[in-house]
C-alpha cells in the first residue's frame, strides 16, 4: 500500500501542482481545499500518513487552527505546513503547533521528496518508540496490534472481550505470528494494566526443571539448589502469566498445573505448606492440542481448563494488508538502532514482500528487515536488499551488487574490452556433502553432527522442536549430542534460549 499524502491548499493551481509533484514520487495524493474538509478527512480516512498543509487560508480555519484541532482531536499525523511567507516567526509558530517540517512556496520537488521521507520516518520511529514503553510498562493496547485484515480485527475484537475479565484464553497460531503481542495487549487492556508479565517458554525447560521453574523450590530442596526460587507463578502475582508452547509442557508436571489453576495455590519443590497465588493465565501454542489430547500426550482435563476462551491468530500471508505498516515499524526501529539513514523503501521492494507466503511470519519479516537495513547503502530500501526473498517470487529479479569490472584496452581500439563476471547464488543453508581437500564425501557421523549442530542453531536450542523436526526422541538426542561431543553447544544453546 503506498503512502498517502493530503494536500490542502486553496489555490487550485498549487493543489495540482503538489498533486502532480507527490504522484511523480510514487506517492497518493487525496485533496483538500479549506481546513476543515482536511479535519473531516484526517477524522474518516486513517490511511493518510502524511498532511502537507497550506499555513494561510482564507476562512475560519486556517493552518495553525487546523494544527490545533488535530492536537485536540488526537490526531498524531506528521504535518509539513508551506506557505510563501518564510519568515522566521512563521517557522517557529508552526513548529510549536506541531509541524515536522516547513517549506516555502514554490518547493522544489526535490525538497518536497525528502520532507516527506523524513516525516513518515520521524512519524514511524516516534510510534515505535512508545510502544516499546508502553510493552516495557505493561500498558500495551490494542490500538498498538491495529490491523487492515479483516480476520486480525475479529482476534482483536476477541481479544478485547475477554481482557475484561479474568478467564484463561489460549492463543492459537503459527510460530513468529505475534501471539505474546497479544498476550501482552490482553493484560495491558484490562484490570491488571500495569501488573507484572512474566512469560515462560515451556518448550525450552529441560524436563527436571519444569517443576522447580513454575513453582520454584526451597533451598536444599534437590541437588543444586543453594538458594530459595519463588518461581514463576510467584513471580506473576498479582499480574499475567503467560506460558508459550504449552503443549511442550511433559505429563507429569501438566498434573501439577492442573491443580495449580484449579486451587489457585502451588506447592514449592521441598516445601512444607503451599501459598496462594493470584494470576492471570494466558497460553500460546503453535500445535493443535486437541490432536495432542488424542495421542495421549497431552491431559484432556488440562486441555478444557485452558480452553475456555480460544483465539487463533491468523499467519501473515493471510494478513498482507498488514506488511506495509509493519515494514515502515521495523524500518525506522532498526534504523535508529543501527545509525543508518535509511528513510523509505522503494514501491517495487514494498510490493515484493507483500507478495511473499512469509512461512516464518511477523518474525520472519522482522529478521529480513534488520538484515535489509545493516546492509542498505542509500536512504532507502530496494529489491537489491532482499535477494533471498525475490529469488522466490515470481516476477522479481535477484539483484546483486556488480563485481569490479576489469578493462583491457587495446592499442587499435579506443573502446575498453570489458570481462562478464558471472555470480552465482548459492544458499546459505545448503550443505556439501563433499570434503573440499580431499574431494570425497563426509562421512556419516560428520554429517549427522553438523544437521544437529544446524537444527540446534535454527530451533534456538528449543531441544523437544529439535528433536520433534529431526524425529528422534530427546533422549536418544541428548545421547547423540554427549557421543558428537556437542552437549557443551547444547547447553550454551538451551541457556541462550
Amino acid at each position: 500500500m503506498a503512502t498517502t499524502v493530503l494536500i490542502v491548499d486553496d489555490d487550485p493551481v498549487q493543489r495540482r501542482l503538489a498533486e502532480a509533484t507527490v504522484r511523480r514520487f510514487g506517492f497518493e495524493a487525496k485533496l483538500a481545499e479549506n481546513g476543515a474538509d482536511a479535519l473531516a478527512l484526517l477524522r474518516t480516512q486513517p490511511e493518510i500518513d502524511v498532511v502537507l498543509l497550506d499555513l494561510v487560508m482564507p476562512g475560519g480555519l486556517d493552518g495553525l487552527g487546523v494544527l490545533a484541532e488535530m492536537r485536540k482531536s488526537g490526531l498524531d499525523t506528521p504535518v509539513i505546513v508551506q506557505t510563501a511567507n518564510g519568515s522566521i516567526d512563521a517557522v517557529v509558530t508552526a513548529m510549536r503547533a506541531g509541524a515536522v517540517d516547513f517549506v516555502v512556496k514554490p518547493a522544489g520537488a526535490e525538497r518536497l521528496q525528502v520532507s516527506i521521507k523524513n516525516a513518515l520516518r520521524v512519524d514511524h520511529l516516534e510510534e515505535e518508540v512508545r510502544r516499546m514503553r508502553r510493552r516495557a510498562s505493561g500498558s500495551l493496547s490494542f490500538k498498538d496490534l491495529t490491523s487492515k485484515s479483516p480476520d486480525m480485527e475479529r482476534v482483536i475484537r476477541l481479544a478485547e472481550r475477554a481482557a475484561k475479565s479474568n478467564i484463561p484464553v489460549l492463543i492459537e497460531g503459527e510460530s513468529g505470528v505475534g501471539k505474546e503481542v497479544l498476550a501482552r495487549a490482553i493484560q495491558g487492556s484490562g484490570e491488571r494494566r500495569g501488573k507484572p508479565f512474566v512469560t515462560v517458554n515451556c518448550g525450552a525447560i529441560p524436563d527436571n526443571l519444569v517443576e522447580s521453574t513454575l513453582f520454584g523450590h526451597e533451598k536444599g530442596a534437590f541437588t543444586g539448589a543453594t538458594e530459595r526460587h519463588a518461581g514463576k507463578f510467584v513471580e506473576a502475582s498479582g499480574g499475567t502469566l503467560f506460558l508459550d508452547e504449552i503443549g511442550e509442557l511433559p505429563l507429569d508436571a501438566q498434573v501439577k498445573l492442573l491443580r495449580a489453576l484449579q486451587e489457585g495455590e502451588v506447592d514449592p519443590v521441598g516445601g512444607k505448606r503451599s501459598v496462594r497465588v493470584d494470576i492471570r493465565l494466558v497460553s500460546a501454542t503453535n500445535r493443535s492440542l486437541l490432536d495432542l489430547v488424542k495421542e495421549g500426550r497431552f491431559r484432556e482435563d488440562l486441555y478444557y481448563r485452558l480452553n475456555v476462551f480460544p483465539m487463533t491468530l491468523p499467519p501473515l500471508r493471510a494478513r498482507r494488508e498488514d506488511v506495509p505498516d509493519l515494514v515502515r515499524s521495523f524500518c525506522a526501529r532498526f534504523a535508529a538502532e543501527e545509525g543508518k539513514r535509511v528513510r523509505a523503501i522503494t514501491p517495487e521492494a514494498m510490493a515484493l514482500l507483500t507478495r511473499y507466503g512469509w512461512p516464518g511470519n511477523v518474525r520472519q519479516l522482522e529478521n529480513a528487515l534488520f538484515r535489509a537495513v545493516v546492509l542498505a547503502d542509500g536512504d532507502e530500501l530496494t529489491v537489491a536488499e532482499f535477494p533471498q526473498i525475490a529469488a522466490q517470487v515470481e516476477g522479481f529479479d535477484v539483484r546483486i551488487p556488480a563485481a569490479p569490472v576489469q578493462s583491457m584496452l587495446s592499442a587499435h581500439s579506443p573502446e575498453p574490452v570489458r570481462e562478464i563476471v558471472r555470480v552465482e547464488v548459492r544458499d546459505p543453508h545448503a550443505m556439501s556433502l563433499v570434503v573440499e581437500d580431499t574431494g570425497e564425501m563426509k562421512p556419516m557421523d560428520v554429517l549427522e553432527a553438523e544437521i544437529i549442530r544446524f537444527a540446534l542453531q535454527f530451533y534456538r536450542g528449543r531441544m523437544s522442536e529439535v528433536s520433534r523436526r529431526l524425529g528422534i526422541g530427546r533422549s536418544t538426542l541428548y545421547r547423540k549430542l554427549k557421543d558428537l561431543g556437542l552437549d557443551g553447544d547444547d547447553k550454551a544453546e538451551e541457556a541462550a534460549a
